[in-house]
């Protein structure tokens, strides 16, 4: 991107867009009867050149989500693990989990049983361990990936025994509702998921349970609905890198 001034409009731009919804998270949990802490903001990058993903990054940016493979491995240089985390948020096919378990920090798009056999074999073969999140089909919509709620608490045991494997909770795209009630109904629903099969998973590094720690829904438009019903990482894309020009 040109080095000029309304580039480094732009960059203001997004920082300070950063920084409202950072503030606007916070408050959601507040009001939630939560910590602000308790919400990670991710800044949702596909497709963003990197001089404005570090503009984000001055305005307290530490974790990024990227939704192709490709582009997360030339962008990866440049945002190192001791920078920032970049989770590969969409989705994966199977091709391509090589890639993925060496760039990514975290993949949440684990939306079958095929794909999680497959991240398993690649990490058994480069003697690593990569975490991720398995993605509920929560609207029950057919031209979305993703496990059905019922196929959870099988899937969800299955997966947790696989070599290399660290389930750390759930992740969603719902439907899109015109009706923010209905919206915030599918996070509640997921909410009660993450709770229902936390404590039924057994972990393969240890005797027991190992609960889950994340939670990954809301968008630009329900962020702050998603904090209401539970989410402890919202991906945030349009509402940070969106043009206000």
């Amino acid at each position: 991107m040109p080095c000029n001034e309304a580039f480094s409009e732009r960059c203001a731009q997004v920082r300070a867009q950063y920084a409202r919804v950072l503030e606007q998270v916070q408050t959601a949990a507040i009001r939630a009867g939560r910590h602000e802490d308790d919400v990670r903001l991710m800044a949702v990058s596909k497709t963003v050149d990197e001089p404005l993903m570090l503009a984000a990054m001055e305005a307290g940016a530490t974790l990024f989500g990227e939704n192709k493979v490709q582009e997360l491995v030339r962008k990866r240089p440049q945002f190192p693990a001791e920078t920032c985390e970049i989770h590969l948020i969409g989705h994966l096919q199977s091709n391509k989990a090589t890639k993925a378990v060496e760039t990514a920090d975290l993949i949440q798009s684990v939306d079958s049983l095929k794909l999680a056999k497959e991240l398993s074999r690649v990490c058994a073969i480069k003697h690593c361990a990569i975490d991720v999140l398995l993605e509920v089909n929560i609207g029950r919509d057919a031209a979305k990936f993703g496990f059905m709620p019922e196929e959870l608490p099988e899937a969800a045991a299955e997966i947790s025994q696989l070599e290399g494997i660290v389930t750390r909770g759930l992740m969603c795209v719902p439907p899109f509702c015109v009706n923010s009630s209905q919206t915030a109904k599918f996070f509640l629903n997921m909410y009660h998921l993450f709770l229902d099969n936390s404590t039924k998973k057994m972990d393969n590094r240890c005797m027991g349970t190992l609960p889950w720690d994340i939670l990954s829904m809301g968008m630009s438009g329900d962020y702050e609905a998603a904090v209401a019903e539970g989410a402890t990482i919202v991906r945030v894309g349009t509402a940070i890198f969106g043009s206000r020009v």
